[in-house]
This record gives structure tokens, C-alpha cells and sequence, in this order.
């Protein structure tokens, strides 16, 4: 039921080893790909969901039985903005459930998403399987999704600015005070932090991944709005609601292991701008 003995120090070691990154073409999943890629990686086993439904047990059981990888990092999720999980709440949770579910029945080994960690701890201490659980925090980077209504805060005020600017708009009213604080952290720094856990860490409990930094939102939105050059008027319309004040994780345990972000803020967006103008925007 796995390898009881497995060390997590020999994963960089064997550049040849059969990894499956399930949700290769996501936010995450796309930049894992890209991460082991340029370490040299050779046997990365990848499925688009019209290859493999991983909502499917007897499609997963299949996949496995014939591939059987050595490891297996899980980012595939249904995800989507505050609008899309309001709307639909019972296609989030039961969607996900299965995934994980049915992913987590067969790995080794695991990086999966928050709905994971207690199944991976479980398995843990069951089997003696080395599934272990990174929550990142906040993310942003190429691939994001830019949808006006299914966006999370950040690819959503850039898609804004970017229209204002294309428009020639004389201002963008941006939700509340600006004053909630929240924090961010690049997708190819998580790519980063998971090939690091993948390396240095085999333990029970889950390690948060994130940048250690609180920006306001007030401070996001100037900043989205320099980097993609709007040079309208920004307006808070105060009636609206702010939303939680603040939201910092406590990665100390990460940081302690000696992994630390490398991707400012202000650089991430410029790279995130670059990558949604020449693939996102209508030409």
C-alpha cells in the first residue's frame, strides 16, 4: 500500500522518475510543469481532462494501473472567484471531493489542495504513505483566470485597468476603503516551494506556502494600475463592503526549512501583464 520507507531526499536525485502532475494546465499545475521542466525532468506524465476525468474512479483506477508514477502532485481543482462559488456551492465541494478522493487512493506521494490535507494525513498514519499537504496562499501569475465575473481580486483589477487604458477611460471605481490587507504570492514561487517539499519534506502536518508580505488593496490597485500603464483617475466607492480585513498566513514552518519567495510583487505583476496581453487579449 506504498513504500513505507521512501525517502523524500532522493527526488531530485532521479531527473528520469515518472511524475503525474494532475491539472497540468491550471494556474498551479502549469507552473509545476515548468518548474520541473527546467530542472531537467524527463518523465512527466500529463492528461488533459478529455484524456482523464479525474472525477471518475474506474478511469483513475485505469490510469494508474497502466502508468503506475512514481510520484503524483495534485493541483487539479474546480476553482473560481467569490461570484462562481456563491453560484455554484455543490458543483465546488462535490467536484474537488472527488478529485482528491479519487487521486489520493493511488499516490505515493502528494502535494494536494486544502480539501486534501486531512485525507493525506489520514492516509499517513493508515498506510504509512508519504502524502504530504502545502496551502498556498494567494496566487497570481501567467495562466491566471481573467474572467470579469469569476476573477479573484488580482487578475480582476487587471483586467479592468487594461480595458480602462484600451477605452481611454477617465477613471475605474475599484469596491470599499482599500484599507483590507492581503497577501500574495507568485505561482512560480509556489512551483518553487513545492519542488522544495517534494525534496526536504515528508511529515504529518500541512506547511503553508506564502510570501510572509501584507499589502492593502488600496496599495494593489495603485500598483496593478502603474504596471499596466492607466493613467485615469482611481475612485473607492466607499459604500461598498471591504470584505475580511486581513488574511496573512503563518509560513514560518516553510521558512524555517530554509525555502524563501523570490518574486517581488511589483516584478510578478510585470510578468503577469506581459503574459495576460499576449494571451488573453483579443487582438
Amino acid at each position: 500500500m506504498g513504500d513505507h520507507a521512501h525517502d523524500s531526499s532522493d527526488f531530485l536525485t532521479d531527473k528520469s522518475a515518472k511524475i503525474f502532475v494532475a491539472g497540468h494546465r491550471g494556474l498551479v499545475g502549469s507552473a509545476i510543469v515548468r518548474k520541473l521542466q527546467s530542472l531537467g525532468f524527463t518523465n512527466l506524465v500529463l492528461r488533459s481532462h478529455s484524456e482523464l476525468d479525474l472525477t471518475r474512479q474506474s478511469d483513475v483506477d485505469s490510469f494508474f494501473a497502466a502508468e503506475k508514477p512514481r510520484f503524483v502532485i495534485l493541483v487539479a481543482a474546480k476553482v473560481g472567484g467569490i461570484h462562481a462559488n456563491n453560484t455554484y456551492p455543490a458543483d465546488f465541494i462535490a467536484i474537488n471531493l472527488q478529485i482528491q478522493t479519487n487521486n489520493l487512493r493511488n499516490e505515493w506521494y502528494a502535494i494536494a489542495k486544502i480539501a486534501g490535507i486531512k485525507m493525506c494525513q489520514a492516509y499517513r498514519i493508515q498506510y504509512g504513505w508519504d502524502a504530504i499537504s502545502g496551502m498556498p496562499t494567494n496566487l497570481y501569475g501567467p495562466n491566471d483566470n481573467f474572467h470579469p465575473e469569476n476573477s479573484h481580486v488580482l487578475p480582476a483589477l487587471m483586467r479592468r485597468f487594461h480595458e480602462a487604458k484600451v477605452n481611454k477611460a477617465k477613471q475605474v471605481v475599484v469596491w470599499g476603503t482599500g484599507s483590507p490587507l492581503r497577501e500574495f504570492l507568485h505561482v512560480d514561487d509556489l512551483a518553487d516551494a513545492v519542488v522544495f517539499l517534494m525534496d526536504k519534506y515528508s511529515g504529518l502536518e500541512h506547511l503553508n506556502v506564502g510570501s510572509g508580505k501584507e499589502v492593502t488593496i488600496k496599495d494593489l490597485a495603485e500598483l496593478v494600475k502603474e504596471v499596466v500603464g492607466f493613467e485615469g483617475d482611481l475612485l473607492w466607492d466607499t459604500s461598498k463592503p471591504d470584505g475580511t480585513p486581513r488574511k496573512l498566513m503563518d509560513s514560518s514552518k516553510l521558512l524555517g526549512l530554509g525555502w524563501t519567495p523570490k518574486i517581488s510583487l511589483k516584478d510578478g505583476l510585470f510578468d503577469t501583464y506581459k503574459w495576460y496581453v499576449e494571451n488573453v487579449v483579443e487582438q
